[in-house]
């Protein structure tokens, strides 16, 4: 299975597939059938899924244009802890959370993912009931469901704190962005090897052994940006909801990767049979 991202490759070799035995697709119509085939509504919502998980010499800071101080509507997450330029789809049925996304689409689509402490608390409404560190990440799509909850595709952008919480109908946090510190150092690069390296053995994969173009379908980046391997990685791992929001809490890449390494050399968790 090609990667989503290879879509527009995937349209032409159906669409000249059909072509060769005498059935006629047009070019939006073979886009249509792929991004069914991928599990999106339609073309429009996979062709923005694809730009937005581009990577891009901009940083992240760049692309989300939200300064220190401004209000994001918070979307507060039970079970899941969202990495930037993670991808992910979630369900909302919470009113707040649903006011929260709608405002976020009539502006700038932005919105904070922000795990909970308690996944059994319905109405996280303090700072004290979050954890202090959460991704501003972009509303990609959002579909009603039949039984009335919201189904929102995400990719987050960039760690922030939060300040404080505001409350007019629905929840907001005042931010301030987190940039990463020794990104790009000689450190990171070695460790970026590294962690790739222990990955293969943690999930038993061998790179090396997989066809030209196949390592895209794991979802790994190449090593010549750790800050984004290390981001890459850590939501694969299984590990706890707790660990996983160290990891998006250390803003220094070293000592993220160097954890990573660390939870990696403990393998999977046993299967309880």
């Amino acid at each position: 299975m090609r990667d989503f991202r290879d879509a527009k490759a995937m349209a032409k070799t159906l669409r000249e597939a059909l072509h060769a035995k005498s059935v006629t697709f047009t070019n939006s119509e073979s886009q249509e059938l792929v991004a069914r085939i991928l599990g999106f509504r339609d073309w429009n919502v996979l062709a923005a899924t694809i730009q937005t998980a581009q990577p891009t010499a901009k940083s992240v800071s760049a692309e989300t244009s939200i300064p220190a101080g401004a209000e994001i509507p918070l979307i507060p997450m039970r079970d899941l802890v969202l990495f930037p330029h993670m991808i992910s789809r979630i369900f909302v049925a919470r009113e707040k959370t649903r006011q929260a996304v709608e405002h976020a689409l009539a502006s700038n689509r932005r919105v904070l993912l922000v795990a909970q402490r308690h996944g059994g608390d319905d109405h996280p409404s303090t700072l004290e009931a979050l954890y202090p560190v959460g991704v501003i990440a972009n509303v990609v799509d959002r579909q009603t469901q039949v039984d009335g909850a919201l189904k929102v595709t995400v990719c987050g952008l960039q760690r922030t704190g939060m300040v404080r919480l505001t409350d007019d109908g629905f929840l907001a946090a005042e931010v301030t962005p987190i940039d990463d510190e020794r990104g790009q150092s000689t450190e990171a690069a070695a460790l970026s090897s590294a962690v790739l390296d222990a990955y293969q053995i943690y999930a038993e994969v061998d790179f090396s052994a997989l066809p030209p173009g196949s390592k895209a379908r794991f979802g790994l980046p190449s090593i010549g940006n750790p800050s984004l391997l290390a981001d890459t990685v850590a939501p694969l791992l299984s590990i706890s909801i707790e660990q996983k929001q160290q990891l998006l809490e250390t803003n220094n890449v070293v000592a993220r990767l160097q954890r990573l390494i660390e939870l990696m050399s403990n393998g999977r968790p046993k299967a309880v049979a």
